[in-house]
């Protein structure tokens, strides 16, 4: 595998890895309500656990509350009761065909234990991108190694590999700062 193949390859793999941080930053709570929180909340759907946002529509019509309509009125008992489930700590309430969620306010307290949970978060990531990155170079050596590239192209591969772990490193910490501000700000 040639050396931009490799580069290339490394890049798609950090890509997906902000894609997922991007995700589990969505379902950390600030303090305004947000579909986030709840779109992959899994309930049974006719016999398969199908996630909310493929079921109902998801809307915030105010700041502190999140409104649930289902497709199918049918599974308003099902919806309700994974939200039940899940590790929302926020009691669903049925009214009629739709379903709202009430969001609370969070302490100074919780803010901080959010914020926390949010650097962990960045913190699995960047070890990701950095293990992404060990795997590139150990790539590299190897292909030269077996006479494939250069040293020249090594050093050349690596220096990208390198390039690439701290533009999304940076990327990552200007998400968790983001996510950290929304949190503390409301």
């Amino acid at each position: 595998m040639p050396t931009q193949e490799i580069v290339s390859d490394t890049e798609s793999k950090m890509k997906k890895a902000i894609e997922v941080l991007h995700d589990d930053l969505k379902a950390v709570r600030s303090g305004r309500a947000s579909t986030g929180l709840i779109e992959n909340i899994k309930a049974d759907f006719y016999g398969s656990p199908t996630p909310l946002k493929q079921m109902a529509t998801l809307a915030t019509p105010q700041m502190d509350m999140i409104v649930i309509k289902p497709f199918d009125p049918g599974s308003i008992k099902e919806i309700e009761k994974a939200i039940k489930a899940s590790d929302l700590s926020i009691a669903p309430i049925v009214d009629g065909k739709i379903i709202r969620l009430n969001v609370p306010a969070l302490s100074e307290e919780r803010r901080r234990q959010l914020v926390q949970q949010a650097k962990q978060t960045g913190e699995q990531t960047k070890v990701s991108t950095r293990n992404i990155r060990r795997d590139a170079n150990k790539q590299l050596e190897k292909q030269q190694k077996d006479k494939l590239i250069t040293e020249d192209d090594l050093e050349k591969g690596k220096k990208q590999v390198d390039d690439l772990t701290k533009q999304y490193t940076d990327k990552v910490d200007e998400m968790i700062k983001a996510k950290s501000d929304e949190i503390m700000i409301d």
